[in-house]
């Protein structure tokens, strides 16, 4: 498999044999179950598709009750396909984190980064502001100053960079190193730091 789904539990560092201190984020990747395999033949394309993290059947609707037990798993709250496999897999299979990554490889983690609501333009964008409080200006330190000319076009052109929501995008953060798995808590260390707020779903892909 090419990837699998987690949970950002929270950052830490460990020392390497060097003792170097590496700062590393903790994800709960897994266990994942395959939910569906998708064939060219059937669904146009190739893939695999899997879940993540049970949830009552109270709270899942009736047809994609049908879609897992068709797989014979329990509804999953977290679903995703990955491409590109190279391992056989089956129909409700389990996939643990030693399995799919090896200490040492790279990968790269998809997360949504922290929602930060309405920022203005030297938050979002890194404006410098007017300077030196210049002009009059006593309480417009923050602002994003001059726009554009006045008569010729008199207007501002669309897509200037202007106060507005921020955050709550994703991203992908590319080729962080596998430091350590713990396959008794099924959790993967990785080096350096990953979008998101803690308990947040990420997406661990080689």
């Amino acid at each position: 498999m090419p990837g699998i789904i987690g949970k950002k539990v929270g950052m830490t560092s460990i020392y390497s044999a060097a003792g170097k201190m590496i700062p590393c984020t903790v994800i709960e990747a897994g266990p994942c179950v395959v939910t569906q395999i998708k064939t060219k033949e059937k669904d146009g394309y190739e893939a695999v598709q899997i879940g993540f993290q049970t949830k009552k059947e109270k709270h899942t609707t009736k047809a994609m009750m049908g879609h897992f037990k068709k797989a014979s798993v329990a509804p999953q709250r977290f679903l995703a396909e990955f491409h590109d496999f190279e391992n056989e897999v089956k129909l409700g299979q389990e996939l643990k984190v030693e399995e799919v990554f090896a200490e040492g490889e790279n990968v790269d983690v998809i997360g949504t980064t922290k929602g930060k609501g309405f920022q203005g333009v030297v938050k979002r964008h890194g404006f410098g502001g007017v300077g030196e409080s210049t002009h009059g200006q006593h309480n417009r330190l923050r602002a994003p100053g001059s726009m554009g000319a006045s008569s010729d076009p008199s207007r501002v052109f669309p897509g200037k960079r202007l106060g507005g929501r921020d955050g709550g995008a994703q991203r992908t953060v590319a080729n962080l190193q596998v430091v350590k798995i713990l396959p008794e808590e099924n959790l993967i260390l990785v080096k350096g730091a990953i979008p998101g707020f803690n308990g947040s779903t990420v997406y661990i892909v080689k």
